[in-house]
């Protein structure tokens, strides 16, 4: 089963992601804080990290930083309310592989998670 790693520390965005991934034959894990992300980020058993940029303890931006900086490839889509060109870019930059601003559509996110667990030799 395909594991996706929640760091995100809105209680109430956490069960909407939650109930939609599972629904979805996703299993979850969430987390609320930077510093758990990247712990966590370094366990071979998530597929894909959804990751908020306004977290507590280490941001999102340095939890990417340091993932990216230890040679971990999984993806990472930023969830953020930050949606300014300025952050996208930096997000982006930094070595996210999708950014999707708050408020979101869940489908439009499922999509976006769908394409980037596709298996890269049919991508």
């Amino acid at each position: 089963m395909t594991r996706i790693l929640i760091a995100e520390d809105e209680a109430r965005i956490v069960s909407f992601l939650e109930k939609g991934l599972r629904a979805g034959g996703y299993s979850t894990v969430a987390v609320d804080n930077g510093i758990d992300a990247l712990a966590l980020a370094r366990d071979d058993s998530f597929d894909l990290l959804l990751l908020d940029l306004g977290l507590p303890g280490m941001d999102g931006h340095e939890v990417l930083t340091t993932m990216r900086s230890r040679g971990e490839t999984m993806p990472v889509i930023i969830l953020t309310a930050k949606a300014g060109v300025d952050d996208t870019v930096r997000g982006l930059q930094g070595g996210a592989d999708d950014y999707v601003p708050k408020p979101f559509r869940f489908e439009e996110l499922l999509a976006r998670i769908q394409l980037r667990l596709r298996d890269p030799q049919t991508s």
